[in-house]
């Protein structure tokens, strides 16, 4: 459960550079109590995600066409180790094909979003999803209410 004392911890692994600084700037206007990481690849994310003594992310919004691990490759793996069932992951990509949507749908994604074309459309997305009752969402999910619509 977070506390509202404790910053919500975001992790973005997204190897576009421009979607990520869009990103960071909108959590910023947004002005909500959050930590924010950023990793330009997959491969990146998962060694972080393997260090010992870090502290778990509330949510992971997650690339799924990155260079060297992919953002399906990444899932697969995270929802592979218990250490990390706690964590929700928002797929977070530019395809909206119905292959990906219910690929990462069976291997575990809490959620899929189609990045938005505007900064105002990002930023509610976001507020949304992080303030998103998580348990309640993932309780009752089924492939329509898998993807994410404003």
């Amino acid at each position: 459960m977070i506390s509202h004392q404790d910053p919500i911890h975001i992790l973005i692994a997204d190897d576009d550079e421009d979607d990520r600084a869009f990103f960071n700037e909108a959590i910023n206007e947004l002005k909500m109590n959050s930590k924010l990481t950023m990793f330009n690849d997959g491969k990146d994310l998962m060694e972080y995600l393997q260090l010992p003594d870090i502290k778990l992310p509330h949510i992971l919004f997650l690339d799924l066409n990155m260079p060297f691990k992919n953002g399906f490759e990444c899932l697969k793996e995270i929802r592979s180790n218990n250490r990390y069932k706690d964590v929700s992951i928002a797929i977070y990509s530019t395809s909206s094909s119905e292959k990906d949507i219910e690929d990462t749908f069976i291997e575990g994604a809490n959620i899929y979003i189609k990045k938005p074309n505007n900064f105002t459309e990002l930023k509610k997305i976001i507020k949304e999803v992080v303030n998103m009752n998580w348990q309640f969402h993932t309780s009752g999910l089924n492939i329509e209410t898998f993807l994410f619509s404003v």
